[in-house]
């Protein structure tokens, strides 16, 4: 049998499930972000198909959302009931006896062996949705990249195999930015080289590459482009980088005092999840959100790992302070604690609470 690597989305999930809950919702625009108002400042996390094709997307604010699909069926993100059907799709993936790696509360990377991998990708679907209802789209590759970038063309409720034998043929021409790891600022830069397909990165020089992204990311970059992967798909418990709290407000931040006395209070609170998780924070990074909808981030090391709120809020002062001046009000304001890469003698060794996973389906 060969050696294959599965990648299983979920079809609008967070919109999939309200919608099991609320059958009368079936066909109509539904969109779920913040706690439901769209006459509030927040972002939309799902969207459905129906909001979608009058071009709702995710990340959008919900003011714009509200703009674009009045006629919507605007509701609030509920965690708890979205965590326990991710969990009743991922026991359902697991029953078929491979290695499974979460990837969040929509998807999902699977090591298979078979002969037949559409006929088992299709099987993984219709046991998917007997026991939970919610379709699912499934990717096929070599590597979690092909399989990856394979999901979104099976899309919705699809199969679609993009192995090494098809990758050139299939994602040669297309632009830089369908590689997943590539976002819009890298096409550019790419573009600015001259390299503005997938088959022209594959190609470019590597010199050149490591002269223009830095010695590791140059050459990665053209990596991506080949369909090379070599990371593995693991059943290891997932253990986060770092834990981070952030808040949008209903009334712009306008003066210093106004964000300073927001970002300690978001910093304590940010602290309380380090204690919790177990371990040191070493790092801490600052996220602004500036009118209209701006956003950029600055981070700080801190001098020893640390469990402390007066520290990790000096951290985030010091953050705070990297950014050029504040010209513009602010709308939304986040701090991240970053942990040490090793357990710490002195925090009580090793968590992994799933404390910082973010509503999921950019894509799905």
């Amino acid at each position: 049998m060969e050696s294959f690597v599965f990648h299983v989305d979920l079809d609008q999930f967070l919109a999939a499930v309200e919608v099991l809950r609320r059958p009368e919702l079936r066909g109509r625009p539904v969109i779920v972000g913040g706690d439901g108002d769209p006459t509030k400042r927040g972002v939309v996390s799902t969207a459905s198909y129906e909001a979608r094709e009058l071009g709702v997307g995710s990340g959008m604010p919900l003011r714009t959302a509200l703009k674009r699909c009045p006629d919507a069926v605007f509701l609030p993100v509920d965690a708890p009931t979205y965590l326990e059907a991710s969990r009743r799709v991922m026991d359902t993936l697991r029953s078929f006896g491979f290695i499974v790696q979460e990837m969040g509360w929509d998807e999902a990377f699977i090591a298979v062996e078979t002969d037949e991998p559409e006929a088992l990708a299709r099987d993984i679907q219709r046991r998917v949705h007997e026991r939970t209802e919610l379709w699912c789209s499934i990717g096929i590759g070599d590597n979690k990249l092909q399989a990856k970038i394979a999901t979104d063309a099976g899309k919705p409720a699809g199969v679609f195999t993009l192995t090494s034998d098809r990758w050139s043929g299939w994602m040669g021409p297309r632009g830089t930015d369908a590689l997943w790891g590539i976002g819009t600022k890298t096409a550019r830069k790419l573009a600015a080289l001259g390299i503005g397909t997938v088959d022209e990165l594959a190609a470019a020089d590597l010199e050149e590459l490591a002269a223009a992204f830095g010695p590791s990311t140059g050459p990665w970059l053209a990596r991506l482009a080949r369909g090379e992967d070599t990371s593995e798909v693991s059943d290891a418990p997932w253990i986060p980088k770092g834990v981070s709290r952030e808040r949008t407000f209903q009334t712009d931040l306008a003066t210093a005092g106004e964000i300073e006395r927001e970002l300690d209070r978001l910093a304590f609170e940010t602290t309380e999840d380090v204690r919790k998780d177990g371990r040191a924070a070493v790092r801490v990074v600052v996220k602004l959100r500036l009118v209209p909808f701006i956003t950029k981030t600055r981070g700080a090391a801190l001098p020893e790992p640390t469990n402390d709120p007066d520290a990790i809020a000096a951290g985030a002062r010091a953050a705070l302070a990297r950014f050029p001046q504040i010209e513009r009000p602010v709308r939304l304001l986040g701090v991240r604690a970053e942990f040490e890469d090793r357990p710490s003698s002195e925090t009580g060794g090793l968590g992994h609470r799933l404390l910082d996973i973010q509503a999921p389906d950019a894509d799905g």
